[in-house]
């Protein structure tokens, strides 16, 4: 686990990619490093693309990540992770969300959602690791928590602890904890 990294998160609006960038933030300085995080919704409301960038290490002074600099992308829709492979480089991660959202020139029939978009992800040389969030998610009894599934897989990834990142949870999800906490650690067997 190196102390410093640069992490993408990225899918489209209502997955919760910002609560997860913000539980993450979280438990990184809660571990004592600086972390920064910036993010863009443009058309979140309408299912459109939402990006969030966060750097974390000893001192952070920015928390833009320059393409080609992303240690880790966590994808929360198969699409999305290619549309930032730009930002990725030989020795990045890629946590992705198998679970497919048709934007809507797709959803009306104008155009087809691409196929072998994983095998696009991994003949770039970086390692990928698929999941199905929202079948795991709908397995721990709440749809809503995939954006927690995938924050676990990448914690392990992180210089944190399981219990740090369960003390922010704690903390910063009032509803639905346990599910949100058993939607994290079933994450977290993914990746361990």
């Amino acid at each position: 686990m190196k102390p410093s990294g640069n992490i993408l998160f990225c899918g489209v609006g209502g997955q919760g990619i910002l609560l997860a960038s913000e539980i993450t933030a979280f438990a990184l300085l809660a571990s004592g490093l600086d972390a920064k995080k910036s993010e863009v919704h443009g058309m979140a409301q309408r299912g459109g693309s939402v990006v969030a960038h966060l750097r974390y290490g000893k001192k952070v002074y920015s928390p833009l990540i320059d393409p080609g600099q992303a240690d880790f992308s966590v994808a929360f829709e198969t699409m999305e992770a290619v549309r930032y492979l730009p930002f990725l480089h030989k020795g990045s991660k890629v946590i992705v969300n198998t679970h497919q959202i048709p934007p809507p020139i797709v959803a009306t029939g104008k155009m087809v959602y691409p196929a072998d978009l994983l095998a696009e992800l991994t003949s770039r040389g970086i390692t990928v690791y698929p999941l199905d969030g929202f079948s795991i998610a709908k397995g721990v009894g709440e749809v809503r928590t995939a954006n927690l599934v995938l924050v676990g897989a990448l914690s392990t990834f992180l210089p944190v602890t399981e219990e740090v990142f369960l003390d922010v949870l704690k903390k910063r999800i009032p509803k639905k904890l346990e599910e949100n906490i058993a939607a994290f650690k079933e994450g977290r067997k993914i990746t361990a």
